[in-house]
Parts: structure tokens; sequence; C-alpha cells
């Protein structure tokens, strides 16, 4: 190895030094040679400067090696002292240091391109700050893509406070979740109103500090599903609207039909116009009722949030409902009703969420041999899942949208707000109403909630 040759060689010129000093020292203190004094002086003093050169040469060389890989120089290049130099060995190290360096730089150089391209296709806006937003002047924009020239109708900026410039309320919003977190902003960008669901998140690479911005425009969205939910909704009022209107609108004909030119009727006459008056009546009390169960699912109460044990909630639930159960021959399960986990919500309208599961899966058992309903929680990924199973008749696949259409229903004497009901609920206790089901096996609504 080129350490050992080194070492070799300077070993031999420290003891070729040595032995010229003494030899010098010994004709200086014994003899009056002079002439050969000067010549061994001579020689002696080749032998230092050949050592300090030969010294001098490597150290050089290694100190142009790291300057070359500390700037990432991939010119540089041993290959003619690889044969001729002191160090073949060393030299040719240092060429293949120099070759995965520069293989290590092309491979990061076009991972970074392929990164850049994908983020360049994403609609969604992305904008990488070398730094922190409050620092507008100091702080240098790392990456830029087309998405977010778009979506802000500016060009690429190269430092921040630019953009602080042409869209200071954009910035002043970033600048309230600068430390992390999730924002809704709506910002005027030239003379256009748009809605952005936007993300910040700081990060720290290599002791350099970084801001992630990501950001899109959910305002198209938004208004697709507000246009499909209304068409839905107002396909189902119209729907129960004609149901009830059809046959009032064709009895009042019948009844203007005969009493139409007619200053007295008889007892019999009489008697036809009763059941179609009651016919009337009861479909308008349809109507009437209808109309109250629409305004029952717009204005629940503000929830009022307190914290209660799982085992509590369980238990609260068994009461009501084992005695509704036990009237149908369903076996209701509920577990775990001594759970000590603490969730924060307001009781009487999770119950009522709660209530209308178990209810529902009770309808959905009617002839169902050995029906059975079970009532739990589980703890999965930050969040709680209090869930009602049962294994009646469950929802096909193409019904699992439409069951939370307010007054949709698959049953003919249903409401159908109670699903629509529990769903408005959750969201007030921000979370969330999931379903899963295999008709005729398990069918499971579950109440989610963030935990903790």
């Amino acid at each position: 190895m080129f350490y050992n040759r080194f070492n070799f060689n300077l070993i031999i010129r420290l003891l070729v030094i040595n032995f010229l000093a003494i030899g010098l020292y010994y004709l200086i203190s014994k003899t009056e040679l002079w002439f050969t004094i000067v010549g061994l002086s001579i020689i002696l003093l080749i032998n230092i400067l050949s050592l300090y050169f030969y010294i001098n040469q490597i150290t050089k060389d290694i100190q142009r090696f790291v300057e070359g890989v500390k700037t990432q120089d991939n010119t540089l290049n041993f290959s003619q002292k690889t044969s001729k130099g002191v160090f073949p060995e060393l030299y040719k190290f240092f060429n293949e240091l120099i070759r995965i360096n520069k293989d290590m730089q092309l491979e990061k150089d076009s991972m970074f391109q392929l990164i850049k391209t994908i983020l360049e296709q994403i609609p969604t806006g992305i904008i990488v700050l070398k730094g922190h937003p409050q620092h507008t002047e100091k702080t240098e924009i790392f990456f830029f893509n087309e998405a977010a020239t778009n979506l802000l109708n500016i060009p690429s900026y190269k430092y921040w406070h630019r953009i602080v410039q042409h869209i200071p309320q954009f910035a002043k919003e970033i600048e309230q979740i600068s430390t992390g977190g999730k924002r809704f902003m709506e910002i005027k960008v030239q003379d256009k109103v748009i809605q952005l669901s936007t993300e910040v998140i700081p990060l720290n690479l290599y002791q350099t500090d970084y801001t992630i911005i990501s950001f899109q425009n959910i305002k198209d969205e938004i208004e697709q599903k507000e246009a499909e939910a209304w068409n839905r909704l107002i396909g189902v009022i119209s729907h129960e609207i004609l149901n009830s209107i059809t046959p009032i609108s064709s009895l009042s004909d019948t009844v203007n039909s005969m009493i139409f030119n007619k200053h007295d009727l008889d007892n019999e006459e009489l008697e036809e116009l009763k059941p179609a008056i009651q016919t009337i009546k009861r479909r308008s009390e349809g109507l009437l009722d209808f109309v109250k169960a629409y305004r029952l699912i717009a204005e629940l109460p503000t929830p009022h949030l307190e914290y209660h044990t799982i085992g509590e909630i369980l238990q609260h639930i068994k009461v009501l409902m084992q005695p509704f159960a036990s009237e149908r021959s369903i076996t209701l399960k509920v577990e775990q009703t001594s759970s000590r986990i603490n969730v924060e919500i307001d009781l009487k309208l999770i119950e009522q969420a709660l209530i209308n599961l178990v209810t529902n899966s009770i309808y959905a058992l009617e002839n169902i041999k050995q029906p059975v309903i079970e009532i739990g929680y589980r703890l999965e990924q930050n969040k709680l899942y209090l869930e009602v199973s049962d294994n009646g008749k469950g929802v096909e696949p193409d019904l699992l949208r439409k069951i939370f259409v307010p007054f949709f229903s698959t049953r003919k004497s249903g409401s159908g707000i109670g699903l629509t009901i529990t769903q408005n609920i959750m969201k007030m206790h921000k979370g969330n109403l999931e379903v899963n089901s295999t008709p005729l096996e398990k069918t499971t609504f579950s109440l989610v909630f963030k935990y903790p």
C-alpha cells in the first residue's frame, strides 16, 4: 500500500540525513578535510531539501484533493501521477474517490430533477423556502412549481419578500401557520376570489431550515360537491313532496267535481266526500311531518362538550336499547362497559346518534335467523371508533352513497333522517360517520372521534 511505501521512503531518507549529519560532525571535530566537509555539507543540504520537497509534494496533492471534494470539483484528476507520481496507489485512490463522488453527485442531481419534474406535474402549488416566512428580506425561494405560478398568478420569484409585496394577504396567512399546520384561506388574486387549502411544513436538513408551503384551489371542487349534494337533496325532496301532493291534487279535483254547481248535498254525497277529505288531511299531515323532519336536520343544537368515559356511554346505550331489542328476540351484546377511556362529547347528542344506529340495526334484522347486534369500541391510529355491528340485510354497494342523503330510506316506513342527523352530530364533534357492509354477513357503522 502507498502508506507502506511512504513510510519506507521516509525512514530511508531520515537515516541517510542522520548518517550524513553524524559524518559531517565527525569530520568537523576530528579532521581538517575542508573540501570533504564542504562536499558532505552540500550532499546533506540536498537530502534535506529533497525530503522537504518530497513531503511538500504529497501535502499539496492531498490539499488539492480535499479542496476538490469540498467544492465538488469533478474536473480534478491525478491520472498522470498514477504512473509517474511518488505514490501511484495513493493517486489511484484519489481518482477513485473523485469518480465515486462525481457519480453520487450525478445521481443526486438526477433524483432532484426527477422530483422536480414530478412536482411540476401535480396540480398542487408547492413553494419551498430556504429559511422562515417571517424573515422576509433574507428568505430565499428554493423551489416554485408551475401550479403555484398559475394559482397565485405571479412569476417564479427568487425571494419571499417579492410574494409579500405582490400578495400580502397570502403571505400573512402563511405566517399564521409558519411553525406548521393547515389553514383554509380565501384570497383575492387579480379581482378573482380563490379558496385555498394550505399546509406549511418546517424542516431542518443538514443544519439548514426549510419551509414547505403546499396549497390547492378547492373552490371548484367544493362547488361541484355542493351541486351534487343539492341535486341529490332536491331529488329526494321533490320525490317526497310529489308523493304527498299528487293524491291531494287528485282528490281535490274529485271533491271539486262532486260539489261543483251544487248548493246542497245529501247524506250519500257527504259520506262519499268523507274518505277523500280524510285522505287529504292525512297526506297534508304527512307533508307537514316531512317539513318538520327537515327542520330537525337543519336545527341541531350546539353541542355542550364534557368528558365522559366510554364505559359510561356504552352502559347508557345498553340500558336504553336492551328492552327494544329483547322485544324482537335480538341478542344485544354491549362489551367493555368498564372502560375508563375519556372522550370529550355532548352525551345527549352521542346517545341520540347511537340510538339511531341501533334502531337501524334492529329494523335491518327483520326476518334474520339468530339476529345479533354488537356495540363496542376500538382505538386505531389516533382515532377512537364507537361501533354498532349487526348481521342483518346490510347495505348494497350502490346505495352506500345515498344512505346519508336526507329523507332517503330503504324502509317503506322510514323517515330517512336518522343517518343524516347522526352524520351531522359527528361533524359537530369534528368526527365522522363511517360504514362498512357485507350484506347478510356483517354491517358496521362507526362513530369516529379524534383521540387523544
